[in-house]
């Protein structure tokens, strides 16, 4: 059940990373929405492991982890497209 909570997490940070970090990074809103979705997982991941929790419901927490994991995920893609 966690990743379909990671999924939805990652629809929901992708859209909220892309209003917090608008940028003419190529792809668009999909990759944007792709790159949430990965970005979740990532939150999810750090946040385990640093012992903040993980994406295990719909929580203010997770959604925070979720939305930071697709940012960092956003910040290192723009990075690379340069």
């Amino acid at each position: 059940m966690a990743i379909l909570y990671w999924l939805l997490f990652g629809l929901i940070a992708g859209v909220l990373a892309k209003f917090l970090m608008p940028s003419k990074a190529p792809g668009g809103i999909v990759m944007t929405i792709v790159l949430g979705i990965v970005g979740a997982f990532v939150g999810g991941f750090v946040g385990h492991l640093i012992g903040f929790g993980d994406l295990s419901g719909f929580y203010l927490r997770s959604l925070a982890l979720a939305v930071g994991g697709a940012i960092l995920v956003l910040l290192i893609y723009q990075q690379v497209n340069k």
